[in-house]
This record gives C-alpha cells, structure tokens and sequence, in this order.
C-alpha cells in the first residue's frame, strides 16, 4: 500500500532529526547537524535491503517517490533555518568542516566508481544458462 511507503519516508525522516539533534547536542552546537543527510541515507540503506528480501513492493515505493518529489523544498526549508551567519561568524570550525566533508566526498568518487565497474565487470562475465 501507499501509506506504507509514506510510512517508511516518515519514520527515517523522525529518526534522522532525532539523531541529528542527538548529534548536535554531544558536539555542543545548539542546532540540528546533518539530520535530512541521516534521514536520506537510512532511506536508501533500508530501502534497498527490504527491496532485496522482498518486503518493499511497488505500491509502497510509490509512496515514497510521491513524497521524494516534495522532499527537495523541504530539505531548502529546513536549510532555510539553520543560521548560516552565526555558524561562520562562530569561527572557522564550521568552514573547515564543510571543506573537509567536501573533500572526502570528492575523495570518495573514483571508490564508488571502481566498486560500480567491478560489479559491472562481474555481471558482463556471467555465462547465460538456459533452463531446459
């Protein structure tokens, strides 16, 4: 069914603000840190591992994509709210974290790439049986 779906997106979105906030709180910043990337990414992590063992059919990932295409203005509101002023008038902690999250993710590409190709590379070698 749909609602589960919208179910789903809701229950990661919950968690990740909550672990956001948690997270915000042990480094001391008064302010939700990176709690839309951690709800984005249990998304897709538990996504893709109840599409693997057959619990997420098509109805529920319709409930998703429905929210997905509302997802990005609300990710914009949210960031709306963050006071970026403060954060770099706070001192160069906040810049020098948002350049090294930048180079890691820059860093990490040519990773993702070669794990991409590998999985590639081993599907093309496959020999297509037929069943008979």
């Amino acid at each position: 069914m749909i609602i589960f779906g919208v179910a789903f997106l809701a229950l990661c979105t919950l968690t990740g603000i909550f672990a956001g906030e948690l997270l915000g709180k042990l480094l001391g910043v008064p302010a939700n840190v990176g709690g839309v990337g951690i709800a984005m990414v249990l998304l897709i992590l538990l996504g893709s591992y109840l599409k693997k063992r057959g619990l997420f059919n098509m109805e529920t990932e319709q409930g998703v994509k429905f929210w997905s295409a509302v997802y990005i203005p609300i990710v914009v509101a949210m960031a709306a709210q963050q006071n970026v002023y403060g954060a770099l008038s706070g001192g160069p902690m906040a810049i020098l974290a948002g350049v090294a999250a930048v180079a890691v993710a820059f860093a990490l590409v040519p990773v993702l790439d070669r794990i991409g190709r590998k999985k590639l590379e081993a599907d093309e070698a496959k020999p297509l049986t037929t069943g008979g």
